[in-house]
Formats: structure tokens, C-alpha cells, sequence
């Protein structure tokens, strides 16, 4: 017998046992339980009819009494006798059988017994009620409970674990040959991993100290290969995620504002504020689109660009003239202050600059000020924008340039755009060999860009050095 038969056949008898164990357990539990609510139930019968006795007129009203109480107790019996024997009152009395009927012999703690394939729970009482003359007296009540549905309700239980059981079992066998396989096949996880290898497997690795030292290094370096493989797919898996999440909203917008117009006729005006409406998020949807496909290309080092030289404070002055009508609405100044010259794209740079200096006006407090700072040392040209307004969580500012990132749900609520403008800025600025930086503290949050100076601008910085 091979090790993974004996460790099948081993795994399902421990299964095995310590299903029926539980079911035990829990049978006896249940069975105890069913019990108990018997016990309660007939307990209750019992007090009810020591009441209705209790509040009864004499005999003569007694039986129709006791009649209108036991309406739909389909699984009651109750016998009432007086001091001589005379039943007064019964009904159901087949459930106790002749003998008890005829000797008394019912004890008065609940009693089960069996009587034509059923099983009936009861007991003997004695009963205060008053007689014809309205003198008190005492009655002998026999009161018994058909409880045979619990026992049919503990056998159909008992059936059902059984065959889960053995459907268990069954499981519990397959999996452990299934578990020795893969663990005693070190050598065979290698081939097959090889032999499945595609774009939706990429984030499987081989163990490496399970393997045979006499392949390890091949393990090592296959596991090296599908992580760079990875690394590439999972990028570009990020970007369809990220992107179809980001369409769900404004594509649903669109179809709920179409469904509303169509639900019925509307008026000339009325459909052009709905096309109005539908064309903001198109163009929404066509930015994102765009961007989206400016970060790809930015990330797979095939951006387009060209090389020529970029006056930063030039560039700055254009953006702050755009800008100027945003600013005034919000009563924000802007200052510029510095100049340096960098080699790059210009309508790059620019975009990058409008991200940063956009960004600074949308979370600027009410009558603050926006600084632009341009400075040249050594080699780099460093422009920093400071805003004064929200703080940005220390938590977050790792992850601020992260695609489709805000760093705060006030943030959120003033944002206009996807949360792809400083990921885009940050694509920009390292595609032309530099570095963006961000700080926030006390309200005021700078992003300093850092990129090479332009060759003639670098020479003349380091000459006056």
C-alpha cells in the first residue's frame, strides 16, 4: 500500500470518528433538549387546567368549559375523575391505554410510554374543582402529550448526519490523496508549473527549499524570470481594473439620466439639459481615457517627447494667466518668485506644472496664497508649489501619487478630477530624469519638482560656482 493510500485511508477514519462523535454529542444534546420542551409544555397543560377548574362553575358547566380550552390541542389527552371513579370529563383518553385508565398507575413526575407504534409523555394530578351542589372537591386528572413527532424529528436528524457522514468521509479521503500528491511531488510541481505557464499564471513560484538541491538554482532562477513577467502583467492588469472601476460611476450616470428621459416624453429643453448633462460625462470619461493611456506609455518608457529648452518661470507665468479667473473666484493670490531653465518636452512640463499648480488652487483656503519657487543649484532646477489649506495625513503623502488616490475624503469632496494628476506629474517628471517630493504641515502642503538643468544654464551655474 503507498503512502498516500495509507494517508488517505488514515485521514478519513479520523474524519470518520470524529464526525460520529459530534453527532453523538450533539443527538444527545437535542434528544435532551426536545425533552425538556415536553416536560415545559406539559407542565403547562396541566396549570391550564387547574385554572380552568379553578374559575369552573359546578359540574354542569365543566365539560363545555374544558371543550372551548382544548380547541386545536390535537395532541392532548386529559381524563377527569371523582372520588368514586366516575369520569366526569375525557377527551383523547385512548393515548393512556386500558391499564392506566383502569388502575391510576401514572405517577404524578412526567412519564414516557409507548402504545401502538407512538411514544406519549405523562402524568397523574390531583385537581381542586367544585361539584354539582358548588361544595369543593377534589379531582384525579390524567394528562398525557402525543410526542412522537420528536422522535420523528430525531430520526430523519440521525439519517440525514449519517449520510453527511459518509458524503464526508468521501471528501475527507479525496483531499488527503489529493494533499499527499502535491506534497510528495517536489519535481513534478516544476514540470507542470513549466508546462502551464501563461498570462494567468504568472503569480504561481516554485518552493524553492523543497526542492532538490541539484535543481534549486534552476527553481531559483525560473521563480526570477515569472517574477519580472509578472511585475510587467500585473501593471497592466492594474490598469484595466483601475480604469474600469473608475468608468463604472460615470457610465452609470449615463445609462440611469438615459433611462429617466426615456421613461416618457419629455420637452425640447428638457432633452437638451439631459444631453447636456450625458456630454459632461463623456468628456469626463475621454479625460480618464486619456490620461490613463499618457500613464501607460509613461510607465513603458514609450512616451513620446521632444528635447528642447523650458524657461520654468516662463512656463509658470502662462499657467498663472490661465489661471487667473479660478484664483480671483476663490480669492487666492499667486506669487512667483526665481528662474531656471531645464531640457524636456514643453507641453509636458507644462502639463505637469498646470497638475501641481491646479491641485494648490482647488485646496487653497479663501483669501490664502499659492507660492511658485524656482531655484537653480549644481545641476537641478527645483520649483516648488506651496498652498495653505487642509493637511494632508502623514499616512497618506507615500501614497498621494498613486493612480486614482485622494488623500482624504475632504480632499475627495473638492477634487474635479479621476485622481490621476499628480500620478501623471509624477510620470512626467521622472520620464525626464528627476524626482517630485511632497510636504504637509499646519495647513501648508508643498510639492517640489526637482530636473536636471538645461546643459548651458548647468554650465553657467557651476562657473559661477
Amino acid at each position: 500500500m503507498s503512502l498516500t493510500t495509507r494517508l488517505a485511508l488514515l485521514f478519513a477514519l479520523l474524519t470518520a470518528t470524529l464526525l460520529i462523535v459530534v453527532m453523538l454529542v450533539q443527538g444527545a444534546a437535542v434528544e435532551g433538549h426536545l425533552r425538556e420542551l415536553d416536560d415545559q409544555e406539559l407542565s403547562g397543560k396541566v396549570t391550564l387546567i387547574k385554572t380552568l377548574l379553578h374559575r369552573a362553575e359546578p359540574y354542569r358547566t365543566l365539560r363545555q368549559r374544558l371543550d372551548d380550552a382544548f380547541i386545536g390541542h390535537d395532541a392532548l389527552a386529559v381524563v377527569l375523575r371523582d372520588a368514586e371513579g366516575t369520569v366526569v370529563y375525557a377527551i383523547r383518553p385512548e393515548f393512556f391505554g386500558e391499564k392506566p385508565l383502569a388502575e391510576d398507575v401514572l405517577p404524578e413526575n412526567p412519564t414516557l410510554w409507548d402504545k401502538g407504534g407512538k411514544q406519549y409523555l405523562g402524568l397523574a394530578t390531583t385537581v381542586e374543582a367544585l361539584d354539582f351542589w358548588s361544595q369543593p372537591t377534589r379531582l384525579r386528572a390524567l394528562v398525557g402529550l402525543d410526542v412522537s413527532h420528536h422522535l420523528l424529528f430525531l430520526q430523519q436528524v440521525r439519517k440525514r448526519l449519517w449520510i453527511d457522514i459518509y458524503f464526508a468521509v468521501i471528501v475527507a479521503a479525496l483531499f488527503a490523496v489529493f494533499a499527499a500528491h502535491r506534497g510528495l511531488a517536489p519535481l513534478r510541481r516544476v514540470t507542470a508549473t513549466a508546462r502551464n505557464l501563461s498570462a494567468d499564471g504568472l503569480g504561481e513560484r516554485l518552493a524553492e527549499r523543497s526542492a532538490p538541491s541539484e535543481v534549486r538554482a534552476l527553481v531559483v532562477a525560473f521563480n526570477g524570470m515569472l517574477e519580472r513577467l509578472d511585475s510587467s502583467f500585473r501593471r497592466l492588469s492594474d490598469f484595466s481594473a483601475d480604469i474600469a472601476h473608475e468608468l463604472r460611476t460615470p457610465i452609470s450616470n449615463l445609462m440611469t439620466q438615459t433611462a429617466v428621459a426615456l421613461s416618457h416624453t419629455r420637452s425640447p429643453d428638457e432633452y437638451r439639459e439631459v444631453l447636456a448633462s450625458n456630454l459632461e460625462e463623456y468628456e469626463h470619461i475621454a479625460r480618464m481615457v486619456s490620461d490613463m493611456l499618457f500613464l501607460a506609455q509613461a510607465e513603458n518608457g514609450v512616451l513620446p517627447r521632444s528635447l528642447e529648452a523650458v524657461n520654468l518661470a516662463d512656463e509658470a507665468r502662462a499657467l498663472i494667466d490661465f489661471y487667473e479667473a479660478l484664483a480671483e473666484e476663490k480669492e487666492v493670490r499667486i506669487v512667483l518668485a526665481g528662474e531656471a531653465s531645464v531640457t524636456g518636452d514643453r507641453l509636458m512640463i507644462r502639463r505637469a506644472l498646470s497638475n501641481l499648480l491646479s491641485n494648490a488652487l482647488r485646496h487653497s483656503g479663501s483669501g490664502s496664497l499659492v507660492e511658485i519657487s524656482i531655484t537653480a543649484e549644481a545641476r537641478l532646477a527645483t520649483l516648488a508649489v506651496t498652498n495653505h489649506g487642509d493637511t494632508i495625513p502623514s499616512d497618506q503623502l507615500s501614497q498621494i501619487f498613486e493612480r486614482f488616490h485622494r488623500a482624504s475624503p475632504e480632499r475627495y469632496r473638492h477634487g474635479e478630477g479621476a485622481g490621476l494628476g499628480l500620478a501623471i506629474t509624477r510620470s512626467i517628471v521622472e520620464t525626464h530624469g528627476g524626482r517630485i517630493e511632497v510636504t504637509s504641515d499646519a495647513g501648508v502642503t508643498t510639492f517640489t519638482l526637482h530636473l536636471p538643468l538645461a546643459p548651458a544654464a548647468a554650465s553657467a551655474n557651476v562657473t559661477e560656482t
